[in-house]
């Protein structure tokens, strides 16, 4: 190719022929990304497999264009290694933070924290991980504003150089599960033993049936985690607070459907609970005594009625 244009502008000085290759190597890395993501999105298969080929097709062709120009500007291919070294040194100098994200986006890539469609927490944001680049990830929001987990609808951009700063808590890693519970508070005049029972039924019939699952889960993540689980079936817990008796529901579920589990089990409870006589839910209430030596003595707020 250098012969080729001397012949044709015997004008330009090599600094300008190599501007030229840059600029045509560029566009040809752009064509042929062009066109190795059409055809990858023509593909009929599901959406996360086309992410994932588009993904390994633009790090593979971004990669052999670097390395391509870097061949045109180093005099000698056996300076090739001089040359990127001094490149790296004043490249890791005048950009800092780009370079600690771009050691952030390896360290992604190579360990796996988390992967696309993960729910995650870095720091105070939580979401859904839709994407992975050079420089950043990004989530869709849960929480905040929104109760269980829910989405809000808002896209979050999160440096790559926090994954060496900032605590991030993987919902799916090691298990496609998380532990959910729902507290269920009755009056102490109520039969709590019955109502155990009746939880306990209700947790069995509507809590999802997962436990088969995550032993797999369980036995073949245990070359990289230290997982121990006895107890993976549902329960129902005791304890008793200052309004009455809690009845804690305890049961595994996918990170994504907490909310649609809760509704399923809360409508079971609170139709259980319409046909009993001897069970009722307790809240803060406060209660009024009168006699005839104190008329107006009047009990502290927060006390059962």
């Amino acid at each position: 190719m250098f012969d080729w244009l001397k012949k044709a502008w015997n004008n330009l000085t090599e600094t300008q022929i190599k501007v030229v290759v840059t600029l045509t190597i560029l566009l040809g890395m752009w064509l042929l990304l062009r066109l190795v993501i059409r055809s990858i999105m023509a593909l009929k298969s599901d959406i996360s497999t086309r992410y994932a080929w588009r993904k390994a097709a633009t790090y593979i062709i971004y990669s052999i264009g670097i390395l391509s120009i870097a061949v045109v500007w180093s005099n000698q291919f056996e300076s090739l290694a001089t040359f990127l070294g001094l490149l790296s040194a004043g490249l890791a100098i005048a950009f800092k933070d780009p370079i600690v994200n771009i050691a952030g986006w390896y360290f992604i890539v190579a360990r796996q924290p988390f992967k696309v469609g993960d729910r995650i927490q870095v720091g105070q944001h939580s979401g859904d991980v839709i994407d992975i680049n050079l420089f950043q990830f990004t989530i869709v929001e849960i929480g905040n504003w929104v109760r269980s987990d829910q989405s809000t609808g808002r896209i979050i951009h999160l440096a790559n150089a926090q994954i060496f700063t900032a605590a991030i808590a993987n919902y799916n890693a090691g298990l496609d599960y998380i532990w959910n519970e729902i507290s269920v508070l009755i009056t102490f005049e109520s039969d709590w033993r019955k109502t155990k029972t009746i939880l306990q039924e209700i947790l069995d019939e509507n809590a999802p049936q997962i436990s088969e699952q995550v032993q797999k889960e369980l036995k073949a993540s245990t070359g990289r985690y230290l997982i121990y689980y006895t107890k993976l079936t549902p329960i129902v817990y005791t304890s008793v607070e200052d309004s009455g008796v809690n009845l804690t529901l305890r049961y595994l579920c996918e990170p994504k459907q907490r909310r649609n589990s809760e509704e399923q089990i809360w409508e079971a409870i609170l139709d259980n609970f319409a046909v009993q006589d001897n069970i009722d839910l307790a809240y803060p209430t406060r209660r009024t005594i009168t006699s005839p030596m104190f008329p107006n003595v009047a009990g502290g707020a927060g006390e059962d009625e």
